[in-house]
């Protein structure tokens, strides 16, 4: 019976694809095209317009191998991983689907045939859960063999499936599999225990459920079943625990030999083994498909799953990077599934290992403020830590909750979990009303015009004139019957061949011209689906309710934009090429004169990366490839490989524009009928907007070339100044860089001779083993203070130095600490104090303060309490 998990994955497309089914790759972990799911986490996500009518395959039966994520949104299951033997954040459904073929006869027959005959799991362990009242399900399985007893009815809660509050649904029958008395639990499904478990789902979606609750038979019911692949590979290979099965081993065997571990032999230890494990696979498939850790939305997840996995690592003694090495592990188990892993494997490490030192960062910073809360509060003899305080410590180092409570626990402290949750619920009410998500309801003169007029038409794709009626005229805030020379109005046309703004491109500008006058358009909207509002301005005569107006779309803006917009695909492509497939859009912004792209990246882009980013899209351009458009439905679309953008809501409809084999795309846009039409493509610059999104602002045909014109322009007037020829301009800039770092060097250095060497006495004392430095230097600013105290430092190699100085009547101050001390003494605690001497304030990091002060007379008393404050602090 036992069969390797491959051999599970591969046996399972094929039994169905020999049983008419087409074999359908997976999705990726980001839904396409459904803004409604934060992950995919389940089979049928990808064929769920299908299921709602919505949309059409070239084939009625499907079987595929879906990677899913549970972590975050409605199905999280990431708080009980480690804790079992069958909770995962990634995991793979195996499913085979039915869109209007066959029906309930057919799915169990397929789904015992497989487990018996392929899988080969005994009958007499198979269990049956079936809906109280679908006695055709049960007289189903009574005729393929399964006896009566083993047929369980379950209720609604258990047995019945609905996509939602409405539409489809179902009943469903689950397979369940006993383990036998070795596994603790009862001897029946859904009792108590892990020792009767479900292995598939089969749902009978059968039934449109309307909104007063009334269930209707569906014309054509279809099936989707669902069977986790970790629980499968499990019962196959005869053990209780996914994590004993093909899939785990070898990840924990790797952490056992970075750890010094064995897996299996301390309780504690292994959950922290499987919490690493699991979070491995997270990690790197969710990397692979573009997610990068951040503080919002499938990013934040990323992060906690991140964050989570290391503080484990750190439960096993491992306080340094470590999981950037494990994901190669995940690679090369997974690779022959997903190959899409073995080109990504670079990217996940990179990615993984930048977030692991910052995690260390947060610890490094956050840990000594911890447990100075702690001992506080212990000293107060308080068995509570405040909430704020708690909170505090959470949102300013994005301090882990889970390790608070840790800290809290050893030290038989409790934290105030109410207090924090009230102050996260504050901070959440603050950033909810100033995120700015929120999409502005269309005002209701808009709803209504849209309601009485028939649906705007656009042509444009096709021609940049044409005649349309005027089917309404909006001035200001009223609906009018006609608008006369100079005032501002907008008009809607039955037809027209303006572009309204979406999708990133800007609206068209123009002229509409009527039997009565001359309307200059200068942007166009679509408020509302079926509504295109042309802005502009009565330049000559009048325009009326029901006149047919000719639309002329200014034909130069158009092409500009047009150029930039097929621009923007070229970039796509190519950043996906050059950095990797995790490079996503994140929006963009395409005008006549210039494009912008915002994308998914997490560094900086390097010289090197533009040239070969420029170069590419050029090389594209130079071919004057074709750029194609077609119409299709939506699942067609993404099955054919085109990208679609992750939040937006698309019709049952869509268009795809396709640069050769280089770029396919989901995008409504207007585009070049040949790339090279584009001429020129300029990179002008590339800079960060949020962490992990990148963005790249450029310039295609006229403007490029006016660009490249003035940096001709600029190296002709630098030649001149410099007094040299255009070919010698580097070398000539970086020997003059080259002096002036020299000089600058000499100034430092004369300047630190000058402090060292004041009349001012260096006071160097020795409080509670610590060295303690204070030395007034007045005439040097704050740059020449840290300059001087990193001289300082390197000379005392452990201690406390304070520096001052009086400036133009102003007082300086400038601790340091070095980084073995800020567990017991902190700058920015120090410097406090002393600001207070000198009637200011201050504040910064724990390794180094600074302040500024008014009163230059109370600077020699602020410089000698350092050593006060450094005895009352380490003494404490």
């Amino acid at each position: 019976m036992s069969q390797s998990a491959f051999e599970l994955r591969q046996g399972f497309i094929r039994y169905f694809a020999e049983h008419g089914h087409t074999a359908v790759p997976s999705s990726p972990l980001i839904p396409q095209a459904d803004p409604t799911l934060l992950f995919t986490n389940a089979g049928m996500n990808q064929f769920k317009r299908v299921f709602l009518g919505e949309d059409r395959l070239p084939y009625k039966r499907a079987a595929t191998v879906q990677k899913c994520m549970r972590a975050g949104g409605k199905h999280n299951d990431l708080e009980n991983v480690g804790y079992t033997g069958r909770h995962h954040t990634f995991f793979e459904m195996l499913g085979n689907f039915s869109f209007g073929d066959y029906f309930k006869e057919d799915a169990i027959k397929f789904g015992w045939d497989y487990l018996t005959n392929v899988v080969g799991l005994p009958k007499e362990k198979l269990w049956v859960t079936i809906f109280r009242d679908d006695d055709e399900a049960f007289e189903l399985w009574r005729k393929i063999g399964m006896p009566a007893a083993r047929i369980v009815r379950c209720g609604e809660e258990d047995n019945f499936w609905q996509m939602g509050d409405t539409g489809p649904c179902g009943p469903c029958s689950e397979i369940h599999y006993d383990q036998g008395p070795a596994v603790p639990g009862d001897a029946v499904p859904n009792g108590a225990g892990d020792r009767v478990i479900e292995i598939w789902n089969l749902v009978f979606m059968q039934y449109d459920r309307d909104a007063g609750g009334t269930l209707r038979p569906l014309p054509k019911p279809s099936i989707d079943t669902g069977m986790g692949l970790e629980r499968l590979a499990a019962m196959a290979q005869g053990v209780h625990s996914n994590y004993d099965s093909d899939l785990f081993k070898p990840i924990l065997a790797s952490i056992g030999n970075r750890t010094g571990r064995r897996y299996g032999k301390d309780s504690i230890g292994d959950r922290s083994m499987r919490v690493i494990a699991d979070h491995l696979r997270a990690i790197t498939f969710l990397i692979a498909d573009g997610v990068l850790p951040s503080n919002e939305g499938r990013g934040y997840v990323l992060r906690r799953i991140l964050r989570r996995a290391a503080r484990h690592g750190r439960l096993l003694g491992i306080a340094e990077p470590f999981l950037h090495e494990m994901t190669g592990t995940v690679v090369e188990l997974m690779n022959a599934a997903y190959p899409e892993l073995q080109t990504a494997k670079g990217t996940i490490g990179e990615v993984t290992q930048r977030e692991e030192e910052r995690f260390i960062s947060t610890l490094d910073q956050g840990l000594p403020i911890l447990n100075e809360m702690v001992a506080k509060a212990r000293a107060s003899g308080q068995a509570v830590l405040a909430g704020t305080d708690v909170f505090k410590l959470y949102d300013t180092y994005g301090f882990p909750l889970d390790l608070i409570e840790e800290a809290c626990r050893e030290q038989a402290i409790r934290l105030d979990e109410a207090g924090f949750q009230r102050a996260l619920e504050e901070q959440r009410d603050r950033a909810r009303k100033t995120a700015g998500f929120e999409v502005a309801a269309a005002k209701p003169l808009i709803a209504e015009v849209a309601s009485r007029i028939r649906s705007s038409r656009f042509v444009g794709y096709e021609q940049f004139a044409g005649e349309g009626v005027v089917q309404a005229i909006l001035k200001g805030d009223r609906l009018v019957k006609e608008a006369v020379e100079g005032e501002e109005v907008e008009l809607a046309l039955d037809v027209t061949p303006f572009y309204p703004e979406g999708g990133g491109q800007v609206g068209d500008r123009g002229v509409l011209n009527g039997p009565g006058g001359r309307i200059e358009i200068l942007d166009t909207t679509k408020p509302l689906p079926n509504l295109i509002l042309h802005k502009g301005i009565v330049r000559v005569g009048r325009v009326r309710e029901g006149e047919r107006l000719e639309a002329s779309v200014n034909v130069a803006t158009r092409q500009d934009a047009a150029r930039n917009h097929t621009a923007t695909h070229l970039v796509h492509a190519a950043l996906r090429e050059i950095l990797g497939p995790h490079v996503k859009q994140y929006g963009s912004l395409v005008a006549p004169n210039r494009l912008r792209f915002d994308f998914a990246h997490f560094k900086p882009l390097t010289s090197r990366d533009i040239d070969e980013i420029e170069s590419l899209v050029n090389e594209r351009v130079r071919r004057d490839d074709a750029v194609r458009s077609d119409v299709m439905g939506v699942q067609e679309a993404v099955a054919s490989g085109a990208l679609a953008f992750f939040g937006d809501k698309y019709g049952e409809q869509v268009r795809v524009v396709s640069i050769d084999s280089f770029s396919k795309e989901l995008c409504g846009g207007t585009h070049c009928r040949h790339t090279g039409e584009i001429g020129v493509f300029r990179v002008v610059s590339e800079t960060g907007v949020a962490a992990g999104v990148r963005r790249i602002e450029a310039l295609t045909g006229g403007g490029a070339l006016a660009e490249l014109k003035r940096l001709e322009a600029d190296v002709r007037e630098l030649s001149e100044l410099l007094k040299v020829g255009p070919s010698e301009l580097v070398a000539k800039t970086r020997k003059l860089m080259a002096l002036l770092k020299e000089k600058e060097r000499e100034l430092e250095q004369v300047k630190l001779r000058l402090a060292s060497g004041t009349k001012e006495e260096a006071f160097v004392r020795t409080v509670q083993g610590i060295q303690v430095h204070a030395q007034r230097v007045d005439g040097m600013d704050v740059a020449e203070l840290r300059a001087l105290a990193d001289r300082l430092r390197d000379k005392l190699k452990s201690g406390v130095i304070a520096l001052g100085a009086v400036n133009d009547g102003k007082v300086s101050l400038l601790v340091v600490v070095t980084k073995d001390l800020v567990s017991r003494v902190r700058a920015g605690d120090l410097i406090r104090d002393m600001a207070a001497e000198v009637g200011g304030t201050g504040g910064g990091r724990p390794e180094m303060a600074q302040a500024g002060g008014k009163n230059p007379e109370r600077l020699g008393a602020a410089l000698e309490k350092v050593f006060e404050l450094v005895e009352r602090t380490v003494g404490r």
